[in-house]
């Protein structure tokens, strides 16, 4: 694997790329255009690089503890220093594409950087872990309306939803590696609760951001809005129904998790 590419893998670019994109279709949704629209999707991909990058530094030597071989500094294909540095360097330059959009949207960017990295450390291995992505996702849409000129004031429920959707993103991004996490001492929220309780927090922190995003803007639901709140009040407790009775992992409920995301993420860009 070339080097840049190892880089890039090590930055989580799945995740990182889903969140960032979601934000640039938000901003175009909002009125953003020209050089506006990519200082707003630029700085949004600096957060997530920088947090994807130092994550990856600090759990070096977890990962290679854990045989995580899909992990470029863990499968030797990048060094640690490298991927830390590039951290850095991201984390540093996220707020300078946001000048020029005010002062306000500059501190809201820098808030989001701040509180994504606390999660990789140190709250990563600690009962608020979940703080983190409930601050930086509510923040994040936030910042995409704010960075309109004139910095108008977000929606409340744009910013509900925005940290309900982070909140359950955290736990059902966390359920694949729980016995990973948990052999090498990580001690966050999920695996505090446990598998059980987590896919749980995920199904009801994401039905929250669907119900918030069919009912918070002003007038009456749209079709769309009924569809999506109907499908995520079905969706997840069937799910939740056929892990139980199903013997081994409880993929039933995780992807009726990632199904309800994807929903939320579609809402999101559509209010």
């Amino acid at each position: 694997m070339p080097r840049a590419l190892a880089l890039l893998r090590a930055s989580h670019p799945e995740p990182g790329g889903a969140v960032t994109l979601a934000m640039a279709l938000l901003a175009v949704g909002v009125g953003h255009r020209g050089w506006r629209l990519v200082a707003v999707v630029v700085a949004v991909a600096l957060t997530q690089l920088a947090v994807g990058w130092v994550n990856d530094w600090l759990d070096a030597d977890r990962d290679r503890t854990a045989g995580r071989r899909d992990k470029p500094v863990a499968a030797g294909v990048v060094s640690a220093r490298t991927v830390g540095i590039s951290g850095l360097l991201a984390a540093l330059a996220i707020p300078l594409p946001a000048l020029p959009l005010g002062a306000l949207p500059t501190l809201l960017i820098a808030l989001v950087g701040a509180f994504a990295l606390l999660y990789d450390w140190p709250l990563k291995s600690t009962p608020f872990s979940v703080v983190p992505y409930l601050v930086a996702f509510g923040l994040l849409p936030a910042f995409v309306v704010v960075s309109l000129p004139g910095n108008p004031a977000p929606p409340a429920w744009l910013v509900a939803a925005g940290a309900l959707l982070g909140g359950g993103a955290h736990f059902a991004n966390v359920l694949p590696d729980l016995a990973d996490d948990a052999a090498t001492g990580v001690r966050g929220l999920p695996h505090r609760i446990g598998a059980r309780g987590s896919q749980l927090a995920a199904a009801v922190l994401l039905l929250g951001a669907t119900l918030a995003l069919v009912f918070g803007p002003p007038g009456p639901p749209s079709w769309a809005g009924w569809a999506a709140a109907s499908a995520a009040v079905v969706v997840l407790p069937l799910g939740m129904y056929v892990s139980k009775r199903a013997s081994g992992r409880p993929v039933a409920l995780f992807r009726a998790v990632m199904v309800v995301a994807l929903i939320d993420v579609v809402l999101l860009v559509l209010s």
